[in-house]
């Protein structure tokens, strides 16, 4: 038997003798598994990164990341939504693998941000969607509502922030550099952008931190840590001054236009806390809150609690 032969019949044997026959997974079974595409599309003179699956003619669902992740942390949430609804996630500027090209000039300020999603929906032709919205993604995405209410369809915000009395004391620091944009609060806030720090977002207020698979935070501290990269995140994080001086404006967008709104929320969140969950309702009779016994990213604990909550709230909002 020459070598190639050997690997070739031994690799079949193996195979054969590992997989009764019996066991074996009818072949019209594996249509039903959801292929999440990896897709590109220039908008507003970016390279978008996005994630999509589902029925290219079925009620869209946008996902919108936050700090300091990508489209990657809705990978187990995507193939759960995608047998009902077309799921999309894109990379914002600055994270994952979207590319800015040098040239373009781009201003990293969650305006800007806001821009570029909604050149994102018009280039893939998006005129209703449901959002999700977490961190980042929140003040992002609202703004896009803002701007085109008729378009959203109803907002799934998984500690995503919109009430200044949801800031935890976790910003202090941020806080701190807002009054004052010195070297040395910069300085501050970039040494939370370690691998540790970007850990313990993960791991804080968890049950069982140990549960948590490394890959999202180790990905998230890796594309942090590229050349150039660290100054769009502190750029960002001073940006989002601006955002807490909109947050009035959000709140008259829910008591305007009352948007069917789940808020499902990490309660042990040092960053969100439950106080922003609730108040939600205080300005949209049609917002619902559901608490988990997690932190900040829920979906690395809890996403199945998040995609049944989600698939009953779209459900009974006809969506």
């Amino acid at each position: 038997m020459t070598r190639r032969n050997f690997f070739t019949t031994g690799a079949t044997a193996v195979a054969t003798a590992a997989v009764p026959a019996s066991a074996a997974v009818p072949a019209e079974d594996n249509r039903e598994i959801p292929v999440t595409h990896i897709r590109r599309v220039k908008a507003d003179g970016v390279n978008v990164f996005y994630r999509e699956t589902g029925p290219a003619d079925a009620a869209v669902i946008l996902l919108l990341h936050g700090f300091p992740t990508s489209s990657f942390q809705y990978r187990e949430l995507i193939p759960r939504l995608a047998d009902r609804y077309r799921v999309i996630a894109p990379d914002l500027p600055g994270f994952g693998f979207t590319e800015v090209p040098a040239e373009r000039g781009y201003v990293y300020s969650f305006d800007n941000l806001a821009k570029t999603v909604e050149a994102f929906t018009e280039a893939l032709g998006l005129s209703r969607y449901a959002l999700y919205v977490f961190d980042y993604g929140a003040p992002t995405g609202f703004r896009l509502a803002m701007a085109h209410p008729e378009r959203v369809t109803a907002i799934v915000s998984q500690n995503g922030n919109a009430y200044e009395e949801g800031l935890g004391d976790a910003w202090a620091p941020i806080q701190q550099y807002w009054r004052e944009p010195t070297a040395e609060h910069r300085e501050v806030v970039h040494q939370a952008l370690s691998p540790a720090g970007i850990r313990s977002q993960y791991t804080e207020g968890v049950p069982h931190p140990e549960r948590i698979a490394p890959e999202g935070y180790t990905l998230d501290a890796a594309m942090i840590a590229r050349p150039g990269n660290m100054d769009i995140q502190l750029d960002l994080f001073l940006d989002y001054r601006n955002n807490v001086k909109l947050y009035p404006k959000f709140q008259e967008y829910f008591r305007r236009s009352k948007p069917p709104l789940l808020a499902v929320w990490g309660r042990f969140d040092p960053f969100f806390i439950p106080a922003g969950a609730e108040a939600f309702k205080r300005d949209n009779p049609n917002a619902t809150v559901q608490l988990l016994d997690t932190g900040h990213f829920a979906l690395e604990t809890n996403v199945q609690d998040v995609a049944s909550a989600m698939r009953s709230f779209l459900a009974s909002n006809k969506v």
